[in-house]
Order: C-alpha cells, then structure tokens, then sequence
C-alpha cells in the first residue's frame, strides 16, 4: 500500500512541474516558430502562410542589426564583470573579518529589489545637474553629464546598473562553493610554499569552475531577458543606443502590433541563447572538477 502511494505521489510531483514546463516554456517557444512563418492577420483580412519573408526581413533589417551589437557588447561588459565582483565580494564575506553578516546583507540587498525600483533609483543617481553621480563629477571640477541621454553613455550606464543587481545573487553561489572547498588541500599547498594568490589561481579557481559554468549561462540568459530598466531609463534611446534584442522584440510585438514579425525575433533569441550556451558550456565544461 505504502509503495503505491509513494508511486503515484512521485507521479503527481513529476506530472505537475513538466506540465508548467510544457505549458510555459515549451508551447510558447513552438508556437513562435510556427507564427514566424505566418503574416499578420486583420479584420478583414486572415492571417496566410508567407513562408521565410519574415527571416528575409529580418536579414534586411538595418536597426536589428545594431541592437544585435549592442546586445553582444552588453552581454561582453556584464557578464565577466558580474563573475569577477561576485566572486570578489564572496572572498570578502567568507574571511575572518568583521561585520561579514551586514557584508553579506548589504551585497545581497540589491537582488531582493524588483528590476523597476532599481531603474527608479538609479534614474535619480543619473540626473543631469541633480544626481548624485553629477554631484560627484562636479566634486571633482568636471561638468555635470547626461549619462543616459548620449549615445556614448547610454548602453554603459545600463550595464552598471545591471551588474549592481546582479552581483549580490551571484555570490551566494560563489560563497556556498568556497565553504565547500576543502581546506586540506589549501593548507597543503600553503605547506609547499605557495602565496596565497597561488593558492587561490591554482587550488581554488578549478574546484570554482561548475559554479562558474552555472553562473555563467544564468548571466548571459539575464543578459537578453531583462527589459524592464530599459523601458523605465532609456526605452532604447538615444538613437537606439542602448535598444536590446528583447526590448526590441517588445516594441515590435505590443507597440507595433506585428505579432509575426515578433515571433520570428523571438525564435532568434531564442536559438542564440540556446548556441551561446552550449557553446558556453563546451567550453568552461572541458576542464571542470565536479569532485
């Protein structure tokens, strides 16, 4: 009796989370690749098969082209930045020092605010002439800058405010791998004369690896699917400077209304994001220690 309740329990507990994953990942994801090789529909006129005109249109599309830039130097910019604090700040709170429970609150505060409130924050900090970024410069002699209204300073300033929320989430991962490292192994290689910084590089960056790996695909898929601090800052602007693949897949879907076109900017995404991770992952995966 015992056995069969615990068979159908593990039934129910395997059937409901696949049927979300299905319902909400899956289905959606097919459902877009089947519309990309649809036109839009109307009142008066029905949607029709129209092929690959919307992957033609894509290749013809001169701004997807710049966003795609951007988007690739926004992913270069926050990813290794987001790993190296993280793993920076996780040394800081796994030492010995003082108030490392406030440390850890304080890195971890930013990731429990909602990406709006932060947009917010941080749109005060950027104000020309008011913002306290502005009140820093001219601390310093330099004039006050319009850190999100130049296309020079657009993109830039949305990467910091991107690193500073994700950072804090990143270094609990990084802190539970360094209390798991085993201290033998440093303490041998301190026997053997090694610095600390090589006992660091050579002992426990490799054993740091398989959390660098997850870290890593979990920043660049964060790195395509936050869009909320460019609708609230920028909304693409100036010129499409700071414009991100999904910002522009949102635009195009629900200000623009063409659905189609949308869906085969999402298939993009999504094939993108599915070879840079396997790609990602061949690579940082090749000399990993998982024991």
């Amino acid at each position: 009796m015992n056995n069969r309740l615990s068979i159908r329990l593990a039934v129910i507990m395997l059937v409901i989370p696949c049927s979300l994953l299905v319902a909400f990942t899956h289905y959606p994801a097919i459902q877009a690749l089947i519309n990309s090789f649809w036109n839009n529909s109307s009142s008066r006129r029905p949607s029709r098969f129209s092929g690959i005109e919307n992957y033609q249109a894509l290749m013809e599309d001169d701004r997807l082209a710049q966003i795609l830039i951007n988007s690739t130097i926004y992913a270069l910019g926050t990813i290794p930045l987001a790993i190296g604090l993280s793993i920076g700040m996780a040394l800081l709170v796994n030492s010995r020092l003082p108030g490392t429970t406030l440390m850890r609150l304080s890195f971890f505060m930013p990731t429990m605010l909602p990406m709006i409130a932060v947009a917010n924050i941080w749109l005060f900090f950027y104000a020309p002439g008011i913002g306290l970024a502005s009140q820093i410069l001219e601390v310093f002699g330099m004039p006050s800058i319009n850190f999100l209204g130049r296309t020079d300073t657009a993109l830039a300033s949305m990467m910091f405010v991107a690193v500073w929320k994700e950072a804090g989430l990143f270094m609990i991962f990084y802190l539970a791998a360094l209390q798991s490292v085993p201290t033998n192994l440093k303490d041998a290689a301190k026997l053997e004369g090694a610095s600390a910084l090589r006992v660091f590089w050579d002992v426990v960056m490799p054993l740091l690896r398989p959390t660098t790996i997850f870290v890593a695909v979990n920043a660049l898929i964060n790195a395509f699917r936050l869009v909320d601090h460019v609708i609230v800052m920028t909304e693409g602007g100036p010129n499409n400077s700071s414009a991100l693949l999904l910002y522009y897949i949102y635009e195009v879907t629900f200000r623009q209304r063409d659905f189609a076109y949308g869906a085969t900017l999402t298939v993009l995404m999504v094939g993108l994001l599915g070879l840079l991770a396997i790609v990602q992952y061949w690579v940082l995966n090749r000399k990993a220690h998982y024991q």
